[in-house]
């Protein structure tokens, strides 16, 4: 498959990852909390990653009912039988379903956000997914920090489907930091996430991204980087800050 200098739109699916125990929230699903525009958390963040990626799949753990959780019927989900393992477990359970989904068979590329990031601008994710290709890795920067989300291109998905427990994707890019580029946006969403329910409280009123559906509706670069912290590994999983 030939790899274009940069993605296009269909060329990059993304992966939201949504499967992980979110223990620091306390007794109540973070995934279903409330935003102060109304809309769930876990189905805003989708509706974000919607707005730049046509394609997309949400990753839940074997008993999760998307409905449930306000997303609708037909979000494509991919299921993560080893979720309680840990992040590893989780991503190596998303990238083997993605690089075994015959749809995705053209894909150059996967966007992987976080289901707890409902701040992103979709402009931020359009500028990333533009320069994603199969031999790269790319993520964002903001005010001196990576941030989420982070692409990887196809030629890495073998080595994230072979994680397991809760080693995220630290190992990789540090491996690749040749291979990893820098993208400096004005979007300090890329920081921003929710594992406190007091979190929800400090959010704007208003987020950048799509509208919030009707009541009832689900919806400068630089290579390589200074910084050793990969945003996908956290201490607990998905959900969890490290």
């Amino acid at each position: 498959m030939s790899d274009p200098a940069g993605g296009a739109p269909r060329d990059v699916v993304a992966v939201i990852l949504a499967a992980g125990a979110s223990r620091r929230f306390g007794a109540d699903d973070k995934r279903r909390a409330r935003l102060p525009d109304g809309q769930p958390l876990l189905a805003a963040a989708v509706a974000n990653a919607a707005a730049a990626f046509p394609r997309l799949r949400v990753v839940l753990r074997d008993d999760d009912e998307p409905e449930a959780l306000g997303l609708t019927p037909d979000t494509p989900v991919i299921r993560a039988p080893h979720a309680r393992d840990g992040l590893g477990a989780s991503l190596a359970d998303a990238f083997a379903g993605l690089a075994g989904d015959p749809a995705l068979a053209d894909t150059v590329a996967a966007a992987v956000l976080l289901g707890d990031m409902p701040c992103l601008s979709p402009e931020t994710l359009r500028e990333l997914r533009d320069r994603a290709t199969g031999a790269r890795i790319v993520r964002p920067r903001h005010a001196g920090r990576p941030g989420h989300p982070v692409l990887f291109g196809r030629e890495f998905w073998a080595e994230l489907s072979a994680l397991a427990g809760d080693e995220g994707a630290r190992g990789i890019v540090a491996r690749h930091r040749s291979r990893c580029l820098e993208l400096a946006v004005d979007d300090p969403g890329i920081h921003v996430d929710i594992d406190l329910a007091a979190d929800l409280a400090a959010l704007p009123s208003q987020r950048p991204g799509p509208p919030a559906p009707e009541q009832g509706m689900a919806p400068a670069t630089r290579p390589g980087g200074d910084d050793d912290a990969d945003p996908n590994d956290r201490r607990e999983p998905q959900g969890e800050r490290p």
